[in-house]
């Protein structure tokens, strides 16, 4: 058995319109599907960059504050307005 690499679209459709979002009901689910696409794919990277933060903390003990710094600018600038709450939801006019 041959396993054959599936291609998914990675972009928002093109069609859709921010303005008239009900006018496609198609290209609506698939903006959908790409927002919340990005939204799980920002919050595993969360999660990788705070697990990092953690084996640097452990690995450096004392001297974490200046050796783990990158890492921690790095987990707290991923996390900024990632989640479900009504802040990070799409603003669509009806």
């Amino acid at each position: 058995m041959v396993w054959k690499e599936q291609k998914f679209d990675q972009s928002p459709p093109e069609d859709f319109d921010p303005a008239k979002p009900y006018a496609d009901p198609v290209a609506m689910l698939e903006q959908r599907e790409y927002i919340v696409r990005e939204k799980l794919i920002a919050i595993e990277m969360a999660k990788v960059l705070r697990e990092r933060v953690q084996q640097c903390y452990r690995r450096e003990g004392v001297n974490h504050y200046q050796n783990c710094r990158p890492h921690v600018k790095n987990y707290l600038k991923s996390i900024s307005n990632v989640g479900w709450g009504k802040d990070a939801k799409p603003n669509y006019e009806v």
